[in-house]
């Protein structure tokens, strides 16, 4: 019963990535919503349920300080590892910006896997709470699809490396749903991996997304793409709640 669940999240997810892809001339737009929906994944979903998952075992300061990790530790990756230096030739930077497109979807694969993993744990709570669960990782993961791709097309990765990356984000929470079926994560450590998360998703949305879907494309349009994408992951959360 999870992994027939789960799956569904597989199909919501390719769904996302195909429009994707079938509007990639349209990326800038693609580009907004994704900025937005990934705020709003940190902001709406896994920066409370971090703290609602740690709340016995951490100090909301804590948690808050883990997300600042998670976004410096980016950052880090993003300056440091990846390099957006402007030095060096263009095919060398064009080799840096594919390898963050692929940091950043491997993120939100990542990402997905505990979706899969939170799915498989609710249900070992009830079937009531599992399904609430499911519900909202189904619809959101929707907008995961649509990262996948813009992240990879926005860094001058092609559509079949989009493609490929949009099946593993698809597969994902699936694995992470099966996994549970072999162990437990504790809450307290759950609670961490999900405040680590936070902060790169608000850094790869606020630092990366939005100043490019902003970039010589009309601010207006992009901007309330943007204001639509996090309204789209808040109201999905909340519906999924009542």
């Amino acid at each position: 019963m999870v992994i027939l669940i789960a799956s569904a999240t597989l199909v919501s997810t390719l769904v996302g990535g195909l429009v994707a892809l079938k509007l990639s001339d349209k990326l800038h737009l693609i580009l907004g919503f994704s900025a937005g929906a990934v705020i709003g994944v940190a902001f709406f979903d896994l920066l409370p349920e971090s703290m609602e998952l740690g709340e016995r075992y951490f100090a909301h300061s804590t948690v808050t300080g883990v997300v600042a990790l998670g976004f410096l530790a980016y950052l880090i990756l993003d300056r440091l590892v990846f390099l957006h230096a402007h030095a060096g030739t263009s095919a060398a930077a064009s080799s840096r910006q594919i390898q963050l497109g692929i940091l950043g979807a491997g993120s939100l694969s990542i990402h997905s896997f505990l979706d899969g993993m939170a799915i498989g744990l609710a249900f070992q709570v009830s079937a009531a709470i599992g399904m609430i669960v499911a519900v909202a990782v189904l619809v959101h993961d929707f907008s995961d699809g649509i990262n996948t791709v813009g992240l990879i097309l926005k860094n001058r990765g092609e559509k079949k490396r989009a493609l490929h990356w949009l099946i593993v984000d698809a597969v994902a929470p699936v694995m992470g749903a099966a996994s549970t079926l072999l162990f437990r994560l504790p809450e307290e450590a759950l609670s961490i991996v999900l405040a680590v998360f936070s902060g790169f998703f608000l850094y790869i949305g606020a630092s990366d997304l939005i100043p490019e879907s902003h970039h010589a494309h009309p601010k207006l349009l992009t901007t309330l793409m943007t204001l639509l994408g996090a309204a789209v992951l808040y109201a999905a959360i909340h519906l999924a709640n009542l």
